[in-house]
């Protein structure tokens, strides 16, 4: 649970102090206020990029100094600041207790999970909005997933290089491409082998819940799952060398989701089904976290009730109360209503935030 967060130029917010409770966090303001910005903020707690993926450069504030800071007191005053220098906008720190740490390391201290408008069409876009989403969902359970996956990805970049010398009539050494294609196989079956465990305890735990509001999913891997890598890519490489890029591996995963109940494909499910399956996906892996790691994560949930009608968001508001520290943005108050009267409740008012 986060205890204390400071914005300092992040994005529209010049200096903002916020020292939320624990439960449900609401916050209410204008479209534009500055209500996702908060919450992403929070985001950059995890490994990653953030919720909007932004690079660090664009979070600086416009007319600010240059750099952006975000600071966070957890329960047990455990101190995480994220930020840049203006003299390195790009360069993105991330301290612990006062000491630097890379940013795959968060995962040891917070879990950050996040539902954003922009999400609902993961069901209909391409393969890599499925993959991302997947990853974030693993990293939750096991925060070295992203150490395999960066190593994977300067693996499969050196090599691609490689492949494009290839392709222009070069040579390029064989040994080299050898090492390249044991780092990719390495790296490429851990990142599949916690995928495949995290889909397979997640589906599980959806299968034990009731029909309910929330859509309930099952979950399968396609595509790449697992085959033996190495033998793959070097029997390969003419191939990929020709198309540019590597046709085998971790990064060729698909996550097909498809609504249990009805039985159909969730890119054929309506646009409020799909809603429900994305939360109902949501809500259950939040409450895996929880029993895996011993702690709550941070949920932040951008918009969720604007398109709820009363009872589901009353189901959504009853169901949330058990999973710790809850985030909510919301352009009007009402939606919130039928939370109880311990939960913080800020008005966010461009760059001012007060209690509403």
């Amino acid at each position: 649970m986060i205890t204390r967060l400071v914005l300092t130029d992040f994005r529209n917010h010049a200096a903002a102090t916020i020292a939320p409770g624990q439960g449900f966090v609401v916050l209410t303001g204008d479209n534009g206020a500055g209500k996702t910005n908060i919450l992403e903020a929070i985001s950059l707690l995890a490994p990653g990029r953030g919720l909007r993926r932004a690079s660090p450069g664009d979070m600086a504030r416009q007319g600010g100094s240059g750099g952006f800071g975000v600071a966070a007191t957890l329960v047990g005053d455990v101190e995480i600041t994220t930020g840049t220098q203006a003299a390195a906008p790009e360069r993105r720190l991330v301290r612990v207790q006062g000491a630097g740490v890379a940013a795959t390391a968060l995962g040891d201290w917070v879990t950050v999970i996040w539902l954003t408008p922009a999400m609902d069409r993961i069901f209909t876009e391409a393969a890599s909005e499925r993959r991302r989403f997947l990853d974030r969902l693993t990293l939750a359970l096991f925060p070295g997933h992203a150490v395999h996956a960066n190593r994977y990805e300067a693996a499969m970049r050196a090599r691609n290089r490689l492949l494009a010398d290839m392709a222009q009539g070069g040579r390029p050494d064989t040994g080299w491409l050898a090492a390249l294609e044991a780092q990719m196989a390495e790296h490429g079956h851990a990142i599949h082998d916690a995928r495949r465990t995290l889909v397979t305890v997640l589906a599980e735990r959806l299968a034990d819940q009731p029909p309910g509001v929330f859509a309930r999913a099952t979950l399968t891997l396609e595509r790449w799952c697992g085959a033996p890598l190495a033998p793959a890519l070097a029997a390969g490489r003419r191939r990929d060398a020709a198309a540019g890029r590597a046709l085998d591996g971790p990064h060729c995963t698909d996550l097909v989701v498809v609504h249990r109940d009805k039985q159909q494909a969730a890119a054929l499910c309506s646009t409020g089904e799909q809603k429900a399956l994305l939360l109902g996906l949501v809500l259950a892996h939040a409450a895996l976290v929880a029993d895996h790691t011993g702690r709550a994560p941070v949920l932040l949930l951008d918009e969720v009730a604007a398109h709820l009608d009363p009872a589901r968001r009353a189901a959504l508001f009853d169901r949330l109360g058990t999973m710790g520290q809850i985030w909510l943005t919301g352009t009007e108050a009402a939606p919130f209503t039928a939370i109880g009267p311990d939960a913080t409740r800020l008005h966010i008012d461009g760059k001012i935030v007060t209690l509403a």
